[in-house]
């Protein structure tokens, strides 16, 4: 059964509390079901940010209905018990709204500005299923023991209790075949994301965008998932174009991010790239739906307007 659409706003120009409110109010007008939020503690790549979780809590203040959530916490700058008290506090404030999106964290540069060890692929990601289970357990406001290689919690009880049972939804961002079949196994929403290389750095390459590569990403997911894939929602963030002439517009996105003219036709199959007039992303998106299981798309805030047409077309379809 395939899911119903909807879609989330990444507020990535976000600088001040009235662009916070103003993106959230928006958003949540024009019918998108999440504003998100980046964690990042140096402006490259993605510019000046509000700190994610504090932000939250006024973005969901100043509205409604509208869900919050972040992608992605970076978990190594957050104890388990710490962030399982947020989180939990966070989704009592919103109402039960709050959807937790966590990564095994990658911008090398960040880490090293900030003092902190940048450990190996393998022991980052590691720390990110032990944090995931110890999350787990204390949302359930039950005393809770972990003795792992990373963290030690001992006969602690989570509280507040928050309001979504048995927690709020854990999306897990990933793109290598680790942490894909990691989010498979413990997440509720999937990320799906290029590679996060090992100097540090996401991979800008082509191959990690097409789509036989986004086909197996999703296998990898599946694999790691086994008989509860069905119950995982698969997301992705996208870059839409709006434009009459898609082949010009395909053309001109290629060459915009490096790959050529020659990558054209490569971007017009790209499952993270939706070109052309509404109907035609429409289209797209029930055809990309049906091919891997995309449901949950995330729109950079830069875009909320001029993509609220596919939105209001979609949601809940």
């Amino acid at each position: 059964m395939e899911r119903p659409f909807r879609f989330g706003v990444l507020g990535e120009s976000i600088r001040t509390g009235a662009e916070l409110t103003n993106t959230a109010r928006r958003a949540e007008g024009f019918g998108y079901s999440t504003l998100l939020l980046r964690d990042h503690l140096v402006a490259e790549p993605f510019g000046h940010q509000l700190a994610p979780l504090v932000a939250l809590a006024a973005a969901a203040a100043a509205t409604t209905t509208l869900r919050i959530g972040t992608l992605v916490l970076a978990n190594d700058y957050r104890h388990p018990a710490l962030l399982a008290k947020e989180a939990a506090t966070l989704d009592v404030l919103s109402e039960g709204r709050f959807e937790l999106g966590l990564g095994a964290g990658w911008l090398s540069d960040e880490y090293r500005r900030a003092g902190m060890a940048f450990d190996p692929p393998g022991v980052r990601v590691g720390r990110l299923a032990e944090s995931l289970h110890i999350l787990k357990q204390l949302f359930s406001g039950k005393p809770t023991t972990a003795h792992g290689d990373h963290f030690e919690i001992t006969d602690l009880a989570g509280f507040p209790v928050p309001v979504q049972q048995p927690y709020p939804p854990l999306l897990v961002g990933a793109g290598s075949p680790r942490m894909l079949g990691l989010a498979g196994r413990e997440a509720d929403i999937v990320g799906i994301l290029p590679r996060a290389l090992p100097n540090g750095t996401i991979s800008e390459a082509l191959t990690e965008r097409t789509a036989a590569a986004t086909a197996q990403k999703v296998a990898w997911i599946r694999a790691g998932a086994g008989d509860r894939f069905d119950d995982i929602e698969l997301s992705m963030m996208i870059s839409p174009l709006i434009a009459e002439r898609h082949e010009d517009a395909a053309v001109t996105f290629a060459v915009a991010r490096g790959w050529g003219t020659g990558a054209a036709g490569h971007v017009q199959d790209m499952p993270s790239a939706f070109i052309g007039s509404v109907p035609r992303i429409v289209d797209l998106m029930e055809e990309r739906r049906n091919r891997y299981g995309f449901s949950y798309y995330v729109v950079s805030d830069r875009a909320l307007g001029e993509f609220a047409p596919v939105v209001a077309t979609l949601t809940g379809h």
